[in-house]
Order: structure tokens, then sequence, then C-alpha cells
């Protein structure tokens, strides 16, 4: 397997708003930058699809390491996910969980490959983290490009 580190944000002008992914990836001397808009959407949604446009962009399998600075994110897919799936989706107050399609998708989506969730504190001078946050300030600003492959997960459960 190839080695590649992502860099992954989401974000949202208001919350919820419109929203902005920004991705940033690195393989050897090799720098790839993605981002992208949704027009009405919230913060969590906007982390987790961030995640997922990252590794649709993928063509192998691959060793990845990515940061997020999404508790929300890396908590839900290395601590909860399995107990939610156990529940049918509950969780353990007995709740539905939000943003089930984007949870499903990622679920299915990280079987591919061997991934190492990191967690960095944002806006605190990791220069991956401020790249990626910038590419969601870009893509909120200019309103493009609009995700559209990618709507149908957003669940307007807010």
């Amino acid at each position: 397997m190839k080695s590649i580190e992502i860099y992954t944000d989401g974000g949202c002008s208001h919350n919820p708003g419109e929203g902005g992914i920004g991705i940033l990836m690195l393989y050897k001397d090799s720098r790839k930058t993605l981002h992208g808009y949704v027009p009405h959407t919230t913060n969590n949604q906007m982390e987790l699809l961030a995640v997922i446009v990252a590794l649709d962009s993928l063509k192998f399998p691959c060793h990845i390491k990515l940061y997020t600075d999404s508790k929300y994110l890396q908590d839900g897919i290395t601590k909860w996910i399995n107990n939610w799936k156990q529940n049918n989706w509950k969780s353990a107050n007995k709740k539905t969980i939000k943003n089930q399609a984007l949870w499903k998708k990622l679920d299915d989506m990280i079987k591919v490959h061997k991934i190492e969730f990191l967690w960095v504190k944002g806006h605190a001078g990791n220069e991956g983290n401020e790249e990626v946050d910038s590419l969601v300030q870009k893509a909120i600003a200019e309103k493009s490009p609009v995700l559209n492959n990618y709507l149908h997960l957003i669940q307007q459960d807010v």
C-alpha cells in the first residue's frame, strides 16, 4: 500500500448555513488540494464530507494518516460507530444518530484503506490544517465548486 497524508476540514459561515470543505493530500513530493461548497449544511456534516470526498478521490487502497481538527469526526469513526451500528444507529441514550447517510458512507469507504485518524488543534499554526481551513473559506466565499455529487448525503436534520 502506498502511504499518503491527508488534511481535511469542513465548516460553515453560520451553523447551519453555507458550507465548505478543504482537502490537502501529500504523497512523496506531490501535493493536491481540493475544495467544495454546499449551500445549506452544518459544520459536522462538512467535516464528514471532507473525508468522504478525499477518500473518493483516491484511485487505489492506501495507508493514510488523516489529520482533522474535528473531535466529532475522530471520536465518531474510531470510538462510537461500532456501538451505533450495533444499536441500529441509536446513541447510548436511544436517540437517532444525526448524519447517518454520511456516517454510513464513511464507514463503507474506510474498509478499503488503512487509516489513522489523527487530531490536530485547529487555528494553532499547523500548516496543513491552516491550509485546509483557507480552502474551506475560499469555497464558501466563491460558492464553488458545488459538491452536487454529494448533496444526497447531506441531511437537513438540523
